[in-house]
């Protein structure tokens, strides 16, 4: 047999198989399973506080991003509430201005009835609390 570097097919090997297949197998004992070591009460409550910090400080954190959220949205309903105060301010000040004008109000008097005042028909009274008239 020839030999070019592939050990299966080496001379030795093939002997050493055909010996170990010949003798007889002894039965090893069952091998005993390594018995996990536990934990030390110590290092188990080390663990179980840190995990219960980490909890805590989890949940204060998502607390205040609550507490931000809710902040936000009344920031924004207070801010919608101002907008439309400040617009209805705005209008009510057009209405003062256009209702403010003097010839407007002469018109709406003259359309209710009133009549126009003249100086000769007002005289002042001692207590200046009635108006006193020429013309009945």
């Amino acid at each position: 047999m020839a030999y070019y570097g592939n050990l299966a097919l080496r001379p030795e090997r093939v002997e050493e198989q055909k010996v170990k297949q010949q003798s007889p197998r002894i039965p090893s004992p069952p091998a005993r399973s390594p018995r996990k070591r536990q934990l030390p009460i110590g290092e188990k409550l080390l663990y179980l506080l840190t995990i219960a910090a980490v909890a805590f400080v989890a949940g204060a954190i998502i607390f205040r991003y609550a507490q931000i959220y809710q902040i936000n949205g009344q920031l924004q309903t207070v801010n919608k509430t101002y907008n439309q105060t400040t617009e209805q301010t705005k209008e009510l000040q057009r209405e003062v201005e256009r209702l403010s004008d003097p010839g407007a109000i002469r018109k709406k008097a003259l359309e209710l009835g009133y009549v126009p005042v003249t100086a000769d028909s007002i005289e002042a009274s001692k207590n200046d609390r009635t108006p006193v008239t020429d013309k009945p």
